[in-house]
């Protein structure tokens, strides 16, 4: 079996992997920071402007896969700190709306690239 794949030119990638790789009935996109956003890797982001530039390279490669955001069923979210789980949500909820994927948020100590947020999602075809 060849393996289907999606990327995005917005993001580069900072390892050996794809942006997305298509299961059949499931999309799984890797994390996105916005470090790997291209002409964005220098910049000094708040946590809402990084957790913003997360969600528009991720639904740029769900766009590529024919998918939406309302196709998405789990979220993970990673933070360099709880410290900004408040700033993260607030923009989190301009990409969703009720009923909410489920979600998981934990704090990791660092991040590649000096970021303070990664995101990665799981879609479901209908």
């Amino acid at each position: 079996m060849s393996r289907k794949t999606y990327n995005t030119k917005r993001a580069s990638v900072s390892g050996p992997y794809s942006h997305a790789v298509d299961a059949g009935d499931y999309v799984f996109l890797a994390g996105q920071t916005a470090k790997n956003v291209t002409g964005k890797e220098d910049k000094d982001l708040n946590i809402g402007e990084q957790t913003k530039e997360c969600f528009d390279s991720l639904f740029n490669v769900l766009k590529s896969a024919n998918l939406s955001s309302d196709d998405v069923v789990k979220v993970n979210v990673f933070l360099t700190g709880m410290k900004h789980f408040s700033e993260m949500n607030k923009v989190y909820e301009e990409y969703f709306t009720e009923p909410y994927p489920a979600r998981t948020c934990v704090a990791v100590l660092e991040l590649p690239l000096g970021a303070d947020v990664e995101i990665e999602i799981i879609a479901k075809r209908s």
